[in-house]
C-alpha cells in the first residue's frame, strides 16, 4: 500500500503499556503514512501505568515505528504530558530529528499554531490530587476493559459498538463542565496571543472547532485519543481535519501478542554528547 504525504500529523493520548491502548490499530495507520512533522503531543507512554509485566510486543512495535519514520526523514515532536512527566527532564533536547518539549509554536502556510498537552489546565494532575488521579487512572483501565468485553459479546449478536467511558462522562455533570472549561480556557489564551491554531490533548475529546469572539477567530483542534475514539490530526496543503480509524481502510498488523519486559532508559537514554540543547 502506498504510503500518503502529509504535511504534518498529531497524535495523542496513546497511553503505550495500557490494556486499554489500541497499538495494533496505530501502527496500521502509522505505516499508512509519511509525515513531514509528527507530533506526539503527550501521554504516549504511560508512565503512571507503566509495568515491566505489561508491554506488548505490539506496544514495541508502535516505538520501533516511531524510530524508523525518523529515520526516513520525519521530524518527532515529542511533547510531555502528564502521564509521561517523567520525561519532563529531558525537555527542550534534540537528538536527530526527534524533539522533546513541553510545549510547540509551529508556523506553517502563514499561520501560529500553539501546540501543548493540556495537563496544565488540569488541577487534578498536580499535588495530592495526582494520588487520587492515579487511583482513578487504574480504575479506567478496568473500565476499557469491561468495556471490550461488552463489545465483543455485542458483536457477535450483530449490535453496534458502545463506549461506557464516554456514557459515564456525558451523564456526570462536572465531567461535561471539566470539559467545557479546558477548550475555554485554552481558547482564550491563544485569542490574547493572537494565535491562529491551538491545539491539545488530555481530555480524550475529539474537536474542530472554529470560534469567533470580539478579540478575534481562533481554529480549536484536539486530537482525541487511541483509547476509545482511536482518532488523529492531519495537515495537507494548509487544511487541518480530524480523523477516525476504520479497520476497513488499513491493512491488518500481523504482531505476536507474547507480553515482553522493557526498560524505557533503553529508548530514552540522552547521553550528552549526543543531545543539542535547542
Amino acid at each position: 500500500m502506498q504510503k500518503r504525504t502529509l504535511d504534518a500529523a498529531v497524535l495523542s493520548d496513546i497511553h503505550l503499556g495500557t490494556y486499554g491502548c489500541h497499538a495494533k490499530e496505530l501502527l496500521a495507520f502509522l505505516k499508512s503514512i509519511d509525515p513531514g512533522i509528527l507530533i506526539l503531543n503527550g501521554d504516549i507512554i504511560d508512565g503512571w501505568a507503566f509495568s515491566k509485566k505489561y508491554f506488548p510486543e505490539a506496544h514495541m512495535a508502535v516505538i520501533s515505528e516511531f524510530f524508523k519514520m525518523m529515520k526516513k526523514g520525519t521530524k518527532i515532536i515529542y511533547i510531555t504530558g502528564n502521564h509521561d512527566e517523567f520525561l519532563r527532564k529531558y525537555t527542550d533536547i534534540q537528538m536527530g530529528n526527534l524533539l522533546l518539549t513541553d510545549k510547540y509554536l509551529l508556523e506553517k502556510n502563514g499561520k501560529k499554531h500553539w501546540i501543548f498537552h493540556g495537563d496544565i489546565f488540569d488541577h487534578t494532575t498536580k499535588g495530592s490530587a495526582k494520588i487520587i488521579a492515579r487511583i482513578g487512572g487504574i480504575g479506567y483501565d478496568w473500565l476499557i476493559l469491561l468495556n471490550r468485553a461488552v463489545n465483543y459479546m455485542l458483536k457477535i449478536f450483530g449490535k453496534g459498538k458502545v463506549s461506557l467511558s464516554k456514557k459515564i462522562k456525558n451523564s456526570v455533570k462536572k465531567a461535561v463542565k471539566f470539559i467545557s472549561d479546558f477548550e475555554s480556557k485554552a481558547i482564550e489564551l491563544a485569542l490574547d496571543h493572537q494565535y491562529d491554531y491551538v491545539i491539545c490533548g488530555h481530555i480524550h475529546q475529539p474537536s474542530d472547532r472554529i470560534i469567533t469572539t470580539e478579540k478575534g477567530s481562533v481554529h480549536y483542534l484536539n486530537s482525541g485519543d487511541w483509547i476509545e475514539n482511536l482518532s488523529w490530526l492531519e495537515l495537507e496543503k494548509g487544511q487541518w481535519t480530524l480523523n477516525f480509524y476504520d479497520e476497513k481502510k488499513y491493512r491488518k498488523q500481523k504482531i505476536k501478542t507474547k507480553e515482553k519486559a522493557i526498560d524505557l532508559n533503553d529508548f530514552f537514554r540522552f547521553q550528552k554528547e549526543d543531545v543539542a540543547t535547542v
